[in-house]
């Protein structure tokens, strides 16, 4: 989630309606959620999922029939009264009544009338369902429809494919080294992955299709992954190497091809922390703009979808802008989070976002709802990972040649060094001490 409810569905209605329900989706939370939604191909596929939350069972009032009509006439579809309402734009929660007609929220207020259905929602939350524009779920939802934890908490729709990071497209000879790279990047545990993972795909439109075929609970955006991409076209090569004109031509055939199967856009990483497996830079580090500008170009082409990057320090917000200005589509950047040597640097680059929104270039900067935390071990720290001084940690064959590079006193100083330097790529401050726990 964004630290503004209200970017979040400006942002999704503009960006995600044509892959998502139409309609609007109401929802009440305080332990579950209750939701009507009409469904499109994919995006809001119908679940057949058993199983997942348990929901707290909607308490309705008189038969269908009598409910229809009050005085004869026929008011709204549902009205859901006698709840504490949070509307997502900042408003106040108040208590009160909601009532939807022909799939659209009608009136928000204390007396609507008659409806063909009421919901008592004393006691509960009712609130728009929260859109999640950052998840990494794409391995997940091939064994939980529900997406748990995230539908329990009032998350209707969930955006994957984020960094890069995308199970498909992938050959079935790449499959252990997809998986074990997301173990690294994301720590996510490497024997759910093997054991969860519903491999009854391989192309980026077959994934789609089997999420469809299973069903998934909440409405589901997908990124196609630049990661992905490239090692499906460039296999072990794609943590080593540029891609000739070439692969780069196939690379971006397979993004379009993605875009017209319902993919909402092309996702990529230059974030220096996101290592794979061994320390490797994940794929899509090893771009260079000619690769960014012709698979980023395939937007432009189809004529649709959103550009999602997570920055680094050499991507630049006046690059992004020249990629959306090249294609008349949205930038999605994240995470503009405060760097400890640089806190005024996220902020140059959120002024330089909102002056690029004001040549009519479309960039829309990610933050954190509250200050970044991470929890990791001294055997995976991914806030040092960056720092070019942990290279031998991170290149250690084994655990007592790693722990022998861990006591090593000039090892030891060349973290000092660098950590301390500006303009250095890095989420660990030795300056704040009083900022890490140890547990």
């Amino acid at each position: 989630m964004t630290a503004d409810g209200a970017f979040c569905y400006r942002w999704a209605a503009a960006h995600l309606a044509p892959w998502t329900a139409a309609g609007s989706r109401v929802a009440f939370g305080a332990g579950g959620v209750v939701s009507k939604t009409r469904h499109r191909r994919f995006g809001a596929a119908r679940s057949s999922a058993r199983g997942g939350p348990r929901l707290p069972p909607p308490v309705r009032s008189r038969s269908r029939a009598a409910r229809a009509f009050e005085g004869g006439r026929h008011v709204h579809d549902l009205v859901i009264a006698n709840a504490r309402i949070v509307d997502g734009l900042g408003t106040p929660a108040r208590e009160g009544s909601l009532a939807v007609k022909d799939g659209r929220i009608a009136a928000v207020g204390d007396d609507l009338g008659a409806a063909a259905e009421r919901v008592d929602g004393a006691g509960l939350v009712l609130a728009p369902g929260i859109i999640d524009l950052h998840t990494h779920y794409d391995a997940q939802l091939t064994w939980d429809a529900f997406a748990t934890p995230s539908t329990a908490l009032g998350v209707t729709t969930v955006v994957i494919g984020n960094c890069g990071f995308t199970i498909a497209p992938c050959r079935p000879s790449h499959r252990d080294l997809i998986i074990r790279n997301l173990t690294h990047v994301e720590g996510m545990p490497l024997e759910a992955l093997r054991a969860g993972i519903a491999w009854d795909f391989e192309t980026y439109p077959e994934y789609l299709v089997a999420l469809e075929r299973r069903g998934v609970v909440p409405n589901v955006a997908s990124f196609v992954g630049h990661s992905s991409v490239r090692t499906y076209v460039l296999g072990e090569d794609a943590t080593r190497r540029p891609a000739t004109d070439g692969e780069i031509a196939q690379m971006r055939g397979m993004v379009l091809e993605a875009l017209r199967s319902g993919a909402i856009g092309f996702a990529t990483s230059t974030l220096e922390q996101h290592n794979g497996e061994n320390g490797v830079p994940m794929p899509s580090r090893l771009a260079d703009d000619r690769e960014m500008l012709a698979l980023t170009g395939a937007l432009g082409e189809a004529g649709r979808g959103v550009f999602m990057l997570t920055k680094g320090m050499t991507t630049t917000i006046p690059w992004l802008e020249e990629v959306a200005a090249r294609n008349r589509r949205p930038v999605m950047i994240a995470a503009m989070f405060v760097d400890p040597g640089d806190p005024e640097r996220v902020f140059r680059e959120l002024r330089e976002v909102e002056a690029a929104r004001g040549r009519d270039h479309e960039l829309w900067a990610q933050v954190g709802c509250f200050p970044l935390g991470m929890e990791f071990t001294l055997r995976h720290p991914y806030p040092l990972e960056a720092l070019i001084a942990w290279r031998p940690a991170l290149e250690a064959a084994g655990e007592e040649s790693y722990r022998r590079v861990l006591a090593d006193r000039e090892f030891r100083r060349a973290i000092t060094r660098e950590v301390g330097q500006p303009g250095v790529p890095n989420r660990f401050s030795d300056t704040h001490w009083n900022h890490l726990a140890i547990a």
